[in-house]
């Protein structure tokens, strides 16, 4: 559907209108619109080609961060480029407006940038950023919020090879206070051998001719690793047992302590290939268990197209539940955590199976309500923009999703009511989460192909109470990477952690949001920080930013 001059310009006054509308309603639909342009993010950041493509690293696009880089409590935006572009750092100016300070900070690029993920790995106060790509990663340490230096090689972090890094997430496998890195891997690329659209029968979509892969091309192994604690990393994919499995196409990453064993596990989606879990089982080894734990394929044994994921306790039940983006002529997949990490296939049941016509890409659960209960959203694209010429209901543009959780398990799309961000159609790929005015209401940023970000906005705030829990290391890492907390009120509890990465590529404010609902204070937080801290808080005003410092 193409919104002409007029229906946008109505809409966008529609915006502007419901702004005033009254937050207490007894029913609340939000009215999301983009406000990427009124927020200076004017930037197009290319992606390959937009008619068609000849290679695959041109579909696989880029992801986008929010950053707190300067410690003045407003959340920055690096949003990432493909070749012929930079990759491009936004300084939060307050009020809803955003300066690009990439060349200040020493952050101009080139080449075909992939995935970002953050976290403070030298514990000095300052986050810091991890970007992948297809080639050479770069590790930018953080200079006390005025530039960044790019310490790849002074790190160690230099590869020997070129690889196809897409998902990356810090995180502290062994809770000794430094933070390691994973980083995932696609499959092996050479545009001197990959061959040209229409060679073999990987080469094909619905009878067009496009670019092949990735079945066909070679697979390659994830990487570990490990922070020594003096300023440098040393690879330990191999003795961890991240490298030992073979024949997947890694995209996506997500950690998380799904086992509830008191270790960081990893999540990686995989394209047309199973995907896989991986078991932190102590003292640096992870063994991979995706098949037996019910996660590595749909509930009819078939491995699917998985690109972005996502983590939450959506039914309150006390476990972290999993959910993934796949190809179009899918279902989006929803794995619910019976506990332990174990998991079934629910997608379903919770009322996921309708938008089957999508490509998915960028995901993020998140409470646009404030009601207590995390909400979904996904953003959308296909990979060849030669299906256009197919003339059928399947677009290389799409809407984004998004899915309201009705509390009982299910959710229920409510795309089409909630604003015209969500008639609005890109080509999109990475999406990060965060409330950028510290208003208790999320945003959501989005990398779209060829074009400017978007930047999601509810033109009124929810009705529901909220708090933001800002979580800093001592005796844990700084970025407090894997701290799992719980908030109780109102008589209920929710649960949050601290995640590194995620979505597609992307990286989502590392503080914690809670919808509150109507409760308007906080009975009790509870800490689990990944050095084995157990911390309490009670009696905490809501509808603020939380600043909360591990005990010694």
């Amino acid at each position: 559907m193409k919104l002409s001059f007029l229906t946008t310009a109505l809409l966008a006054a529609s915006c502007l209108l419901l702004a005033f509308a009254d937050p207490a309603a007894n029913s609340y639909t939000p009215n999301f619109c983009n406000i990427a342009k009124q927020a200076g993010l004017t930037d197009v950041f290319p992606n390959g080609g937009s008619v068609s493509k000849q290679y695959i690293i041109e579909t696989t696009g880029s992801g986008i961060g929010f950053i707190d880089y300067d410690n003045d409590g407003l959340l920055d935006l690096f949003v990432l480029s493909g070749e012929g572009g930079t990759n491009r750092m936004y300084h939060n100016e307050g009020h809803g407006r955003f300066r690009d300070v990439t060349d200040a900070l020493g952050l101009r690029s080139s080449g075909w940038a992939e995935g970002v993920c953050t976290g403070d790995y030298d514990n000095d106060g300052y986050t810091d950023l991890f970007v992948t790509y297809w080639g050479q990663n770069h590790l930018y340490r953080n200079i006390h919020g005025q530039r960044f230096e790019d310490v790849t090689a002074s790190t160690h972090l230099t590869q020997n090879r070129t690889r196809y890094n897409t998902g990356c997430a810090f995180l502290d496998i062994d809770g000794d206070g430094h933070l390691d890195l994973f980083v995932s891997n696609y499959l092996k690329f050479d545009p001197a051998t990959t061959p040209k659209p229409g060679a073999n029968p990987y080469c094909f979509y619905r009878g067009i001719a496009v670019n092949c892969g990735p079945r066909g091309l070679p697979f390659d192994r994830n990487i570990l690793y490990r922070n020594n604690g003096d300023g440098t990393f040393t690879d330990i994919s191999e003795q961890s047992g991240i490298a030992e499995p073979d024949g997947h196409y890694s995209l996506g990453v997500l950690t998380g302590d799904f086992n509830e064993d008191g270790l960081p596990d990893i999540y990686v989606a995989c394209d047309q290939t199973p995907s896989l879990l991986y078991i932190n089982k102590g003292h640096g080894k992870f063994e991979e268990e995706g098949v037996i734990r019910g996660v590595a394929f749909d509930q009819n044994g078939k491995a699917m197209s998985g690109m972005g994921v996502t983590a939450a306790d959506y039914a309150g039940d006390g476990h972290f539940s999993i959910f993934r983006t796949n190809f179009s002529d899918e279902f989006e997949t929803l794995y619910r955590n019976r506990g332990k990490g174990d998991f079934d296939d629910v997608t379903l049941d919770a009322g996921l199976g309708e938008n089957t016509r999508y490509v998915g890409w960028g995901t993020g659960f998140f409470d646009f309500n404030n009601d207590g209960w995390k909400d979904l959203l996904l953003v959308n694209g296909h990979v060849f923009p030669e299906v256009e010429a197919l003339h059928i209901d399947i677009h290389y543009k799409d809407r984004a999703i998004l899915y309201e959780n009705m509390r009982d398990g299910k959710f229920r799309d409510i795309s089409r009511l909630a604003g015209p961000a969500f008639l609005e159609l890109h080509s999109s790929r990475g999406a990060a989460f965060g409330d950028i005015d510290n208003d208790g209401a999320v945003e959501v940023a989005i990398n779209n192909q060829n074009e400017t970000p978007s930047l999601l906005k509810q033109a009124a705030n929810p009705p529901g109470h909220w708090t933001i829990l800002s979580l800093i290391g001592t005796r844990s890492n700084r970025s407090a990477i894997g701290a799992r907390v719980k908030v109780i009120a109102g008589g209920r509890a929710q649960l949050g952690e601290v995640r590194s990465g995620g979505s597609y590529l992307s990286q989502s404010d590392l503080r914690l949001h809670f919808g509150l609902g109507t409760a308007a204070s906080i009975d009790r937080i509870e800490i689990a920080w990944p050095s084995g801290t157990r911390q309490v808080l009670e009696k905490q005003a809501a509808d603020r930013v939380l600043n909360i410092t591990e005990k010694q």
